[in-house]
């Protein structure tokens, strides 16, 4: 096994002491100039690399952010994940990423280990079964820093980068309405997440601004599955009185709402017209291609990590949580509207 250059090995070979080649490898005074070159020689020529972990246990940082998300497969936090990380590098820290699988045990795991001294702070966007938050309180006991994006926890202080949901929603429904659509349902997420939520005052207020009435046997909560998309859009399609324009929490879930209005053998977007959310490239290739909200994720990466590091950073290691909250951009497609 190959031995891996400790300074003792180089203050072993100049015959000098441990601390002179210490001082020497951090370019500190009070070492002769040609100890110093005999020492920086020798590290660069047997490779010597620093002991990083050593290093930030003397610090009490280990350049290392913790990120939890919900699912890796999710199209959403795939991308953001990599704006995150590419953010993270360019300031010098090394990303540690653990998803939850939607699941409130998995994610207080998570956060136990991340906060066992592997990380210098946080990122995290919520499970879909988390509505206890004393884990994430406790972590600000503790004085590690956290940020949320995308779905988070209204009732603590803490930084956040969002989109603005609720009027990117309510842009949405207006578009439907302006096409159209006089009955419009809404394909939410599940009942305790922030951003479902969010989308849902944005699609009540287009609906009550445009004096049409909100039905709440429209509003119906998935899981995220398409299989549940598919079989809820059975039984909106199969009412006396069905919808002809759905809002959809996410591309994932228009999917399965495709395959149902398919399997019905109803016409999109002659016989209802749908808008979802996220932009993900298969809206661009499925037939019909569907009109969706797209989210500035390299932003949200972004500036997820300048607020972690404000934190990190600080002298005193105190700052003032921000709320960043972006704008979105509705991509009109053949799922809402015809296009000449």
């Amino acid at each position: 096994m190959r031995h891996q250059v400790t300074i003792k090995d180089i203050a072993k070979q100049l015959n000098v002491s441990v601390a002179t080649v210490s001082r020497a490898l951090r370019d500190l005074p009070d070492i002769h100039p040609d100890t110093k070159k005999l020492v920086l020689d020798l590290a660069k020529e047997w490779d010597y690399q620093p002991n990083l972990l050593a290093t930030s246990l003397v610090k009490s940082k280990t350049k290392t952010l913790g990120l939890i998300v919900p699912d890796l497969g999710y199209y959403f936090f795939s991308t953001v994940i990599k704006h995150i990380e590419e953010a993270a590098i360019k300031a010098g820290y090394s990303l540690l990423i653990t998803q939850t699988q939607e699941s409130y045990e998995r994610e207080l795991t998570n956060i136990q280990n991340l906060s066992r001294g592997q990380v210098d702070g946080i990122i995290i966007s919520l499970s879909r079964e988390t509505s206890n938050f004393e884990h994430l309180t406790r972590l600000q006991r503790r004085g590690i820093p956290l940020v949320f994006f995308d779905r988070n926890c209204e009732d603590i202080e803490a930084s956040k980068v969002m989109v603005d949901n609720e009027q990117s929603a309510y842009e949405a429904v207006k578009h439907l309405i302006e096409n159209g659509c006089k009955r419009i349902a809404f394909l939410a997420g599940p009942k305790n997440v922030s951003v479902s939520n969010q989308r849902r005052l944005g699609y009540i207020h287009a609906l009550e601004e445009a004096g049409l009435s909100v039905d709440p046997s429209l509003i119906l909560h998935s899981d995220y599955y398409q299989d549940t998309a598919r079989s809820q859009t059975h039984l909106l399609m199969q009412s006396d009185n069905r919808p002809d324009g759905i809002l959809v929490v996410s591309d994932r879930l228009a999917i399965g709402v495709l395959t149902a209005l398919k399997e019905l053998k109803i016409s999109v977007p002659k016989d209802v017209k749908i808008v979802s959310f996220n932009n993900e490239p298969i809206c661009q290739v499925i037939s019909p291609t569907i009109t969706s909200v797209s989210q500035p994720l390299d932003e949200i990466g972004r500036i997820s990590v300048e607020l972690l590091l404000a934190q990190i950073e600080h002298k005193t290691g105190e700052s003032i949580p921000r709320i960043e909250v972006l704008k979105t951009n509705l991509v009109v497609r053949e799922s809402s509207t015809q296009l000449n």
